[in-house]
């Protein structure tokens, strides 16, 4: 589909700054993707109960109906969309306008005229939108969602083998901390992200046809001795979907807030880094590569800013109040129905875009990085107080006493030379040359434990 719309005059940004960024969702949650994945539902049933051997009303269709149908699906345009919102302005029902479309489009086939009725045939409205909504969400799923993420993850694997071995002063609380490397650093989130990525893939979409308030009420009036139970189920499953069993006359939506709940976590994860990648860049471990003609400030001329980790972060931010939202809202309805839902539902597709910008700007502001190594050489040449811990450490190894507090009273608040560290070790009782020695070939370059190895692992 082709935005004719100016992008200026969009409301929302996704649609108008983005659109050129989130224009490959607007085939899956759009209006005219929920109006295509209706046609799809109405059709595929129809064929299923024409397959059906218990349901002798509707004879098998023949391989030129089952094409013309086919071709209904795979032909359907924004003239067709068009047509159905022309019908709704008359009903005033989304899902009858899409009934009658077919019947329009079935009434000048022979074969085809006689099985108009049983378009739409014993189901509600729900039936046909809730498996609509699940097979957007199963292509977002699998061919946008779960894509971006796995990519955001192998250039981070990536980052982190290349910076395995960079030594870094690490900070906690802000202050310096124990070292580590910046591949390591960058390995922490590939591992949060990879795990989050398999629970994502199992999250199962899950569907329903079942009638007005989930028994099959309609269907078993019709056809008493159907076990329609099993219908539903083989129908739901060939369309890719998990069945459900149970239900009011929605999917009560709970496999939806357990997709964004895992949504939710995966985005804070990837905040978590934006915020940490650009406290870096801040203090200079990473510069930003020029680009040409690009303007950092409007009054300051040598600025280059790390606009795309802010930009995740704002996007993600936005991203998980409208998914935590949606999580909360969706698996409440009063009693078997309400419509509270159905304006909500035709808004996920805003969470899964702003979700997606941030994911994109993320690779972007990763693809600009340089690791300024000569920093992080002066970091940890500056804080040589860091020894303080492996020095306690391996005094309490050898038995001297309170090496804690001796360590605290030395190095507590205070900036530590490299000469101050070793004048220390040197003045040490109870400990052997060579034991000296050995604490001496100790500095923050190199206490950096297993991150090298963690950080080529991952």
């Amino acid at each position: 589909m082709k935005n004719n719309k100016n992008p200026l005059l969009s409301i929302s940004p996704l649609d108008g700054r983005y659109f050129l960024t989130s224009s490959v969702l607007e085939n899956i949650f759009s209006e005219y993707a929920l109006i295509y994945h209706r046609v799809i539902v109405e059709i595929k049933y129809l064929i299923t109960l024409s397959e059906d051997n218990d349901i002798h009303e509707v004879k098998k269709l023949n391989k030129n109906s089952l094409i013309f149908l086919d071709s209904i699906i795979k032909n359907f345009s924004l003239d067709d969309a068009i047509r159905i919102k022309e019908i709704e302005k008359i009903t005033n029902h989304d899902v009858k306008a899409v009934e009658y479309f077919l019947q329009e489009r079935l009434k000048n086939k022979i074969e085809l005229k006689n099985k108009i009725e049983f378009i739409h045939f014993a189901l509600t409205s729900e039936d046909v939108n809730n498996l609509s909504y699940a097979l957007m969400l199963k292509q977002a799923k699998e061919t946008i969602i779960i894509p971006q993420i796995k990519d955001l993850k192998k250039q981070l694997v990536k980052m982190a083998h290349k910076y395995s071995s960079f030594a870094m002063l690490s900070r906690t609380h802000g202050q310096p901390a124990t070292g580590t490397t910046m591949g390591k650093e960058l390995a922490n989130t590939a591992y949060r992200l990879k795990r989050q990525l398999k629970q994502l893939k199992k999250c199962p979409i899950m569907a329903k046809i079942n009638g007005a308030v989930g028994n099959y009420n309609a269907m078993l009036s019709a056809y008493p001795q159907k076990n329609w139970q099993k219908f539903s189920k083989n129908f739901i499953e060939n369309m890719g979907l998990d069945f459900n069993p149970y239900t009011t006359q929605i999917e009560p939506h709970d496999y939806i807030a357990e997709l964004f709940h895992n949504l939710i976590r995966i985005n804070n994860i990837i905040i978590d880094y934006d915020r940490d990648i650009w406290s870096y860049i801040s203090i200079g471990y990473f510069k930003q590569k020029r680009q040409e003609g690009e303007v950092g400030s409007s009054t300051m001329p040598h600025k280059i800013n790390p606009i795309d980790f802010e930009n995740a972060e704002g996007n993600l931010g936005i991203s998980n109040a409208l998914l935590g939202f949606f999580a909360d809202k969706l698996c409440k309805s009063r009693m078997q129905r309400d419509l509270t839902d159905s304006t909500v539902l035709r808004n996920i597709g805003v969470g899964v875009g702003h979700s997606l910008l941030g994911y994109i700007s993320t690779q972007k502001g990763n693809n600009k990085l340089e690791l300024n190594a000569t920093v992080l050489k002066k970091d940890l040449d500056d804080n040589y107080q860091i020894l303080a811990e492996p020095i306690q450490t391996i005094m309490r190894k050898i038995g001297i006493s309170d090496p804690y507090e001796k360590l605290k009273k030395f190095t507590r608040g205070k900036q530590i030379t490299k000469q101050d560290i070793e004048n220390f070790i040197k003045s040490l009782d109870g400990i052997t040359e060579s034991q000296k020695h050995s604490l001496l070939q100790l500095s923050p370059h190199n206490y950096i434990g297993a991150a090298t190895e963690l950080a080529r692992k991952i």
